[in-house]
Parts: structure tokens; sequence; C-alpha cells
């Protein structure tokens, strides 16, 4: 069994990461919002959120709040239960090698 079994290629990338991290916890946030969080570039952002939505990650709301388009983003109950299972895995490749490869350290 490889110790990085369980993790999940789709989270990868620290926007993609970042982004699930905060739809897990809040219904829809929009597009600018999580640029500023995430610190991002548009076309940054916009490239990860296509690539978990090709994923059924999350969901995609566009709307016109005045004349202005809003696009928001919410995690699907699959992409909460890939990004636990994602964040599981983690915890434990770090609990299983804090020993270090040998076992000491």
């Amino acid at each position: 069994m490889s110790i990085i079994e369980g993790l999940n290629k789709a989270f990868e990338n620290k926007f993609r990461i970042g982004t699930m991290a905060i739809l897990v916890v809040n219904d829809w946030v929009d597009f600018n919002t999580l640029k500023k969080l995430l610190k991002a570039t548009d076309g940054n952002l916009a490239s990860h959120l296509i690539a978990l939505e090709k994923k059924e990650y999350l969901k995609v709301k566009k709307e016109f709040v005045g004349r202005k388009p809003r696009t928001s983003y919410k995690a699907t109950e699959s992409g909460k239960v890939a990004f636990q299972a994602h964040l599981n895995a983690l915890e434990k490749l770090l609990k299983n090698n804090l020993g270090g490869v040998d076992g000491s350290s």
C-alpha cells in the first residue's frame, strides 16, 4: 500500500484546497470573494473552479444583482465527501510518517 493512498488529485493545488475549505463551511460564495480570500487572479481562479465543477464538486449559480452579473459557488455533497476523504488521507499520511522514513527522527 502506498503512503499517499487516498489523496485526491483534484485537490493537489492550493487554490482548489482553499476553495473547498471555504465552500464546505459556507453556503454560496461569489467569485470576487473567493478571489480576494485566495489572492488569486481571475484566470487562475476560474480555471480551478472549472476543474472542480467538472468533477461535480461544486455548483455554480449565475445571477444579476442590479445590472451586474454575479457568479457564486457552493460545494456539492459529493464534493464535501471527497474533500473530507482527502483531508483524512492527509491526516493519516502525517500521523503514520512523523517518525521519519526509518522510524527514527
